[in-house]
């Protein structure tokens, strides 16, 4: 497995120096929902402390725990993608403090400075792609335990 990829550890200093700028510091409390799937992505956080767990509802009472997130990570990519609507939901497993940045004010930052938005999506895109093999893992366990246990 691939190591994490910390988004503003990634970054060269001129350019985190430029978006840590537009940051704002923000706590959610533990047990706070941050965001619900088909959600408005209006922005997107860095994790300072805590964790947050992301699932998926599997239906109206149930929910899946897809991964946990931590110091370092970033919550949220969907303000990248049209339509701009969450895919996971957000909850803090813990009291949270994070750097809060609005989507649309990056977004122009990328457009003032294509260096800082060429860098900015390839580490995005470094995230969904670990995310995404992590998750491919973790599906793999729960098949294998499902066809261990006798289902079909």
């Amino acid at each position: 497995m691939t190591k994490a990829i910390k988004l503003l550890t990634a970054l060269p200093p001129p350019q985190r120096a430029r978006l840590m700028a537009l940051a704002r510091e923000v706590s959610f409390p533990e047990d706070t929902r941050i965001f619900e799937p088909g959600g408005t992505a209006d922005r997107f956080w860095v994790i300072r402390s805590g964790a947050v767990s992301l699932d998926q509802p599997v239906n109206a009472l149930h929910r899946v725990t897809v991964a946990g997130l931590g110091a370092g990570d970033l919550l949220g990519w969907s303000w990248l993608f049209p339509p701009h609507e969450w895919d996971f939901g957000a909850v803090a497993f813990s009291p949270v403090r994070a750097y809060e940045f609005d989507a649309a004010a990056v977004l122009r930052l990328c457009e003032e400075d294509p260096e800082l938005g060429l860098l900015l999506v390839r580490k995005v895109a470094e995230v969904l792609a670990h995310r995404l093999e992590t998750t491919r893992g973790k599906l793999m366990e729960q098949y294998a335990m499902h066809r261990r246990g006798g289902a079909v």
